[in-house]
């Protein structure tokens, strides 16, 4: 995974997060947890930025609705997914 767009794509991600969350702190755990899951996308291969931020907004989304790592990770993941699968279905120009 390029190292670069993993770090743009939580940077964008959480600076966008703290807009909308005045009271989260910079070093608030999440934003570790959000790099850590991440990072962990590059079991896929998946380097595309736009997808990473996808991903990236999607986790700290469900992290705020479901309180349950596991599980904002497996939306998330569902999401990529579905935008993979349109990406892939789409005839090349």
């Amino acid at each position: 995974m390029n190292s670069q767009a993993r770090e743009g794509a939580c940077a964008f991600a959480w600076r966008n997060y703290l807009l909308l969350h005045s009271g989260i702190g910079e070093n608030d755990s999440r934003r570790a947890a959000l790099y850590r899951y991440i990072t962990n996308l590059r079991d896929t291969g998946e380097d595309d930025f736009d997808l990473l931020q996808i991903a990236a907004v999607t986790y700290l989304k469900k992290m705020d609705e479901l309180h349950d790592d596991q599980c904002a990770r497996l939306a998330a993941d569902q999401i990529l997914a579905g935008c993979l699968e349109a990406r892939n279905s789409q005839p090349e120009r």
